[in-house]
C-alpha cells in the first residue's frame, strides 16, 4: 500500500537549532564550536542535553535559563534548512498530504503555522500532552492524518525518539542524520530533504 501522508518532526528536520544551541553555549561560557562538541559527546554517551549541560555546569539553574532562552526555541523563516520549502513544494505536486509534529514547547506550532509551510497540520508535544517517544504520540499523527499508519511517512532525525517508535507504530520511518543528534544515528534514510519523494517512490 503506497504512502499518502509525509509527518515531518521539527528540530534537525526542518528546523536548523544553532541559535539556540549558541544561547546555550554562552550560558556555560564555551564558544559554539565547542558546546556543539561537548554536546554531541554527550548524547553519545547517553546523557542528552539536560545531562550534558549540568556535566559543563555543575549546579547551572537549567529551568530558569531555558524559560530565559525560550525565544530562541521559537523558529523563524531563517531557521528553516534551505531544502525544506523546495521538498514540500515537490512533495504536494507529487500528491502527497503533509503535517509537522515533534517535540516542542509552546509556541512553537504557532510559528511554524504562520510560516505558511502548505501542510495541513502542525502540532506538537506541549499541544497534545504527549512526548515522543510514547506510542500515544504516534497514535495522535495517525488521527491527525486521518488514514493507516501504513499509509504514512514519519520524517526524523533521531532512531530512538523517532524512527524506533514510528515503526512500532505501523508507519514508515525516514531517517535524516543533520543536526545534533545526527552522528548518533548511523546511516540517514536521506541527507536532504529534496530526495525524500524519489526515495518515497523507490
Amino acid at each position: 500500500m503506497s504512502i499518502t501522508h509525509v509527518v515531518f518532526d521539527v528540530g534537525g528536520v526542518l528546523v536548523n537549532e544553532a541559535r539556540m544551541w549558541r544561547g546555550w553555549a554562552e550560558v556555560v561560557g564555551l564558544d559554539e564550536a565547542a558546546f556543539l562538541a561537548a554536546l554531541r559527546d554527550g548524547i553519545e554517551r547517553g546523557l542528552g542535553i539536560g545531562g550534558t549541560v549540568r556535566e559543563l555546569a555543575p549546579g547551572l539553574d537549567i529551568a530558569t535559563h531555558r524559560a530565559r532562552l525560550a525565544a530562541l526555541e521559537i523558529p523563524g523563516e531563517g531557521d528553516l534548512y534551505p531544502d525544506v520549502r523546495p521538498a514540500l513544494q515537490a512533495l504536494r505536486v507529487a500528491g502527497l498530504r503533509l503535517g509537522i509534529a515533534g517535540n516542542q514547547p509552546r509556541g512553537v506550532a504557532e510559528a511554524l503555522a504562520a510560516l505558511d509551510l502548505g501542510v495541513e497540520f502542525v502540532a506538537t508535544s506541549a499541544d497534545w500532552g504527549v512526548s515522543k517517544p510514547d506510542p500515544r504520540f504516534f497514535g495522535r499523527v495517525a488521527d491527525s492524518c486521518g488514514t493507516e499508519p501504513r499509509r504514512i511517512a514519519y520524517v526524523g532525525d533521531r532512531l530512538d525518539n523517532d524512527v524506533a517508535p514510528a515503526r512500532a507504530a505501523g508507519m514508515r520511518p525516514v531517517l535524516i542524520p543533520r543536526g545534533v543528534w545526527g552522528h548518533v544515528g548511523g546511516r540517514g534514510d536521506i541527507t536532504k530533504l529534496t530526495e525524500l519523494p524519489r526515495w518515497l517512490a523507490s
